[in-house]
């Protein structure tokens, strides 16, 4: 089962890719983060965001895809934003009819770190850690592994108890 998981970003947008073979064991494939920045306006970003994902989609062939849900933090022009880029990318990918699972940032960490408190230093030394990386990750690269890995166990479970990954994770 290969799975991508995208962490949506109107500036970068983290890309990972794992396989997961049928006894569990995860492998690293792919990551980087798509730089959306010198693209020019906002909308030639998103362009670039939907473009970028596809032709990433078209080389690994996932056949499931985990996202981040929108976190409304800072500002509601920055959500506004990040809801844009991760709509665009969630486009890309129901255009291949990829099946997508959602998750907090809290539930990712949660799953990676142990703690939904987690900083971005603990998710990159813990993601390349359990996929047998060495050096330091790009952040969003990092995260996107994370929520890839995160789709991965969630599933496991959920192929475990005979129930849906959404019954699986939720509380």
């Amino acid at each position: 089962m290969r799975i991508l998981g995208i962490d949506p970003g109107s500036q970068r947008t983290g890309i990972g890719i794992i396989d997961v073979e049928p006894g569990g064991r995860v492998r690293h494939v792919h990551h980087q983060p798509l730089v959306l920045l010198g693209e020019g306006d906002f909308a030639a970003r998103l362009k670039r965001l939907l473009h970028g994902l596809s032709a990433l989609i078209e080389e690994y062939r996932p056949q499931e895809v985990a996202i981040e849900q929108v976190f409304v933090g800072r500002s509601a022009d920055s959500a506004l934003k990040l809801g844009q880029a991760r709509g665009a990318a969630i486009s890309a990918v129901v255009l291949r009819d990829l099946p997508v699972s959602e998750y907090a940032a809290r539930e990712v960490k949660l799953a990676v770190v142990g703690t939904g408190a987690a900083d971005k230093a603990q998710i990159q030394h813990m993601v390349a850690a359990m996929l047998g990386l060495s050096g330091k990750i790009q952040a969003d690269a990092a995260d996107a592994l994370a929520i890839a890995l995160t789709h991965a166990h969630v599933r496991a479970t959920a192929q475990r108890l005979g129930v849906s990954t959404k019954l699986a994770w939720r509380k």
